[in-house]
């Protein structure tokens, strides 16, 4: 039984495992080297997860080694298998998941695409407050 009282988020998983995921996901793409990594809290503002996680790699090898890796340590800590969109090109990889979305790219498209703007949802500060590395 957790320490900390568990709440039920609306995706009907406890609260602490959603944040328990992030963490691990933040940590994963540190470890990997990760940069320009950026959360945006979703919770709130979208159903379609509680945060979405941004960064880059230096190249089509880097992103899919780090996706290949972030999946895997989903699997071996939540035994979740998280879903993995674009890997074969690598320019652009989803990795869903459920309660984290994650994107990596390659840094030329990830600034054709520009996510960052498109969910900031007018939230500078908060925006702000989620940039690491």
């Amino acid at each position: 039984m957790p320490d900390r009282p568990t709440e039920i988020a609306e995706t009907g998983r406890p609260e602490i495992e959603v944040e328990d995921l992030h963490r691990l996901v933040l940590q994963s793409l540190d470890d990997d080297q990760a940069v320009e990594v950026v959360s945006i809290p979703l919770a709130g503002k979208s159903n379609i997860a509680d945060h979405m996680v941004i960064a880059s790699g230096r190249s089509t090898r880097q992103v899919a080694s780090m996706a290949t890796k972030l999946a895997d340590r989903i699997k071996q800590q939540f035994g979740r298998i998280a879903r993995i969109e674009g890997l074969p090109a690598a320019d652009w990889v989803l990795i869903d998941a459920d309660d984290v979305i994650v994107h990596l790219f390659r840094p030329e498209v990830r600034n054709f695409y520009n996510l960052e703007r498109m969910w900031a949802f007018g939230d500078e500060a908060d925006r702000s407050a989620a940039v690491r590395g």
